[in-house]
């Protein structure tokens, strides 16, 4: 299952081109009762449910805005990925892998046990690749704040002007969820020039929804948080029933797991033995 969360998150021309008008961006600076609007349309029963109030308080002491945008960004996201580790869990369960070798050695991804048990069967340096991966995209995901720019010296003359690569990804991704971004928004790749590098979104790769209509769009979004919502609640059901016997009876189907799911780089790791 670990390895279905890490591998579902991975799926992207010139290097040096003319600079282009900058489109308007728009600032979102949702409240609280932007949250309770939104909760009852998503789900008209449920309603508004906070229990631990996190909607009222201002993390790190930033405005309520700001609060919310990361309330908002962090739910879109951890829903993406239990919805790649519930579809992964499902499909590993099954017996379905890649048809390539996992490692150098030739060592095969058909690996006896459950999903748990074959992410402890993927050797160490290969799940620090998934990791660090991993990480490269949730930077990427996250623009750096803007910073004044330093004074420029004199300009060369044409002839003799070398052109200036790109800054890096992040740092010209868009405005930041916390400061009026879109929450959930993961910017294009051909929007940097890092298409160079990645030619493939990580969303709407083929290009299908280019042209969708802003109803349809929300329409969309509020579909994807509420299957979030719900393959949060099925991958933990998954984890609970395979360590805690008869905890989901629905479950009962699903394999024990002895090991430590808190524990994702084998129990006797260590990372400074």
């Amino acid at each position: 299952m670990k390895l279905a969360v890490a591998l579902a998150v991975l799926p992207a021309a010139a290097a040096f081109v003319g600079p282009a008008a900058a489109p308007a961006e728009t600032r979102l600076r949702e409240t609280k009762a932007d949250l309770e609007a939104l909760a009852k349309e998503l789900n008209p029963t449920v309603g508004f449910y906070d229990p631990l109030g996190l909607s009222s308080q201002n993390f790190w002491g930033k405005s309520e805005e700001e609060t919310i945008g990361f309330l908002r960004h962090a739910e879109i996201k951890h829903g993406r990925v239990a919805m790649a580790a519930f579809s992964g869990y499902v499909v590993q369960a099954n017996g379905f892998h890649w048809p390539w070798a996992m490692t150098m050695d030739g060592r095969s991804f058909d690996v006896a046990g459950s999903p748990p048990e074959q992410w402890d069967a993927i050797p160490l340096n290969a799940k620090l690749q998934i990791v660090a991966f991993v990480g490269f995209l949730e930077r990427a995901a996250a623009p750096a704040p803007r910073r004044a720019a330093p004074p420029r010296p004199a300009r060369r003359p044409p002839a003799t002007r070398r052109p200036r690569p790109r800054r890096f990804y992040s740092e010209i991704a868009g405005t930041h969820y916390m400061k009026g971004g879109v929450p959930g928004k993961y910017p294009s790749f051909a929007e940097t020039g890092f298409d160079a590098v990645m030619p493939v979104d990580l969303y709407d790769p083929a290009g299908l929804w280019g042209d969708m209509s802003a109803e349809k769009s929300k329409r969309g979004l509020a579909v994807e948080i509420n299957n979030g919502r719900a393959a949060m609640l099925g991958i933990f059901g998954f984890m609970a029933a395979s360590k805690v016997d008869g905890s989901v009876p629905a479950l009962s189907f699903i394999k024990p797991y002895a090991g430590d799911y808190m524990q994702p780089f084998e129990g006797n790791f260590d990372l400074f033995a």
